[in-house]
């Protein structure tokens, strides 16, 4: 298992909205996250500033990622999300969301 954090602003005046749609996440969404070996998925939100954080218990992490990203209800999912979200500028060639380096772990 892999722990992953990750962190997005969120736009100005969607608050209301992003907290809407995770209320009730899209089952087919749920679904597809967990048949991408995604466990113990979680997002906060502090100031503007979203952090997700969730583990990964698959053999290959680049594989099932390309496998959400061509499931069409996810892309859904992501359509509607993505004008929410604002990306930091110092994130990877690639990434939306950018991902943090762990510099701690206790059990």
């Amino acid at each position: 298992m892999r722990r992953y954090g990750m962190v997005i602003r969120l736009r100005p005046g969607a608050e209301e909205v992003y907290r809407r749609h995770h209320a009730a996440v899209w089952p087919e969404v749920l679904a597809m996250i967990t048949a991408c070996n995604i466990r113990n998925y979680s997002i906060y939100l502090k100031d503007g500033f979203l952090f997700g954080y969730f583990e990964y218990h698959g053999a290959d992490f680049d594989a099932d990622m390309a496998k959400m990203a061509a499931d069409a209800k996810t892309q859904e999912w992501w359509a509607i999300m993505k004008p929410m979200q604002d990306p930091l500028p110092t994130r990877r060639a690639g990434e939306w969301w950018a991902s943090m380096e762990e510099v701690f772990h206790h059990d």
